[in-house]
């Protein structure tokens, strides 16, 4: 598998593209659970395939380099990305799980996209594995879709690259106690432990979307609302978490904080962080976060790189 810092990319694979298109790539037709159950009863179907479902189960939508970095994480041991390949392939063949990709006008996405199908859930629960997973999950749009797989690649750069990480969760939730809403965070959450004090990160990923800069002011405002009424305990965060956005890229921070500000949904009681999808390809990510201060002789907002030994190896 290519490391993280030798992709070349300038463009991250989960910005979201002009006329995009979520294409089915899965398999047609009839699948009995009993066809299932004997290909589970003659080992075709083992104990790897079942970590990958509940992968798929966690998160929703994932790629198969995802999965492969999240299985070799857990000490599972696959052997290689086309192996991988191979069991997933088996996997939608028998429609436990089902695979889409992206067409656009810049032509069809080099990765393919992974989510769960009714005999998948079926399966899980068979082993006491809760899933909440309906057939309308996998009618998402594709900015949906896109956020959750740069949520997903945040949360592994974390449990892969930060010395100090202890847990991930793929959809944290909050209650924004004015508004009377629960709303998650579309990039999940990380926290970090060190000398025994644990501080929780909370992604939001920011896509250049129809309407983008109103559905960023919406969900701003619901955070704001979390953030300013907060007292310990509420959403089942003992201390205010740390909350960073992900842009597409280094403009797309500008004009994602230029809409904040603009707007008035800034939040006074944390500083308020961001990021790219590309710079978590970063060998440490000690110095990916970005922080906008304001120049007391121009009056004007300066991007600065914020180093945060934390992130550490």
């Amino acid at each position: 598998m290519v490391e993280d810092n030798e992709i070349k990319a300038t463009v991250s694979p989960f910005a979201v593209r002009p006329g995009e298109l979520k294409v089915f790539d899965g398999k047609d037709g009839y699948v009995s659970m009993n066809q299932i159950v004997h290909r589970i009863n003659i080992g075709h179907i083992n104990d790897l395939h079942f970590a990958i479902m509940e992968l798929v189960n966690e998160f929703e939508f994932i790629t198969s380099r995802q999965l492969l970095q999240m299985l070799e994480w857990k000490g599972i041991e696959v052997g290689s990305q086309d192996k991988l390949n191979m069991k997933l392939e088996q996997l939608v063949k028998t429609k436990i799980l089902t695979r889409y990709y992206f067409d656009s006008e810049d032509g069809k996405g080099i990765y393919r996209i992974y989510c769960l199908e009714k005999m998948g859930k079926y399966l899980l629960n068979s082993r006491n594995i809760e899933s909440n997973w309906q057939p309308t999950d996998n009618t998402k749009p594709v900015p949906m879709i896109k956020k959750r797989l740069a949520g997903n690649q945040t949360m592994i750069a974390y449990l892969r690259k930060v010395k100090a990480f202890d847990s991930y969760m793929p959809k944290p939730a909050f209650t924004a106690k004015m508004a009377g809403k629960t709303f998650k965070a579309s990039g999940g959450s990380v926290t970090l432990t060190k000398n025994n004090k644990s501080i929780q990160f909370v992604f939001e990923v920011i896509r250049r979307e129809e309407d983008w800069e109103k559905k960023l002011v919406d969900k701003m405002k619901l955070y704001k609302d979390f953030y300013d009424n907060y007292q310990v305990g509420d959403s089942g965060y003992m201390q205010l978490p740390q909350l960073i956005l992900i842009c597409e890229d280094e403009k797309h921070m500008a004009e994602t904080f230029k809409n904040i500000v603009m707007n008035q949904v800034e939040i006074a009681k944390i500083k308020l962080y961001f990021t790219t999808d590309l710079r978590q390809n970063e060998e440490t990510l000690a110095k990916t976060l970005v922080e906008f201060k304001l120049d007391e002789e121009t009056k004007k907002y300066k991007m600065e790189n914020i180093e945060v030994k934390l992130l550490g190896i």
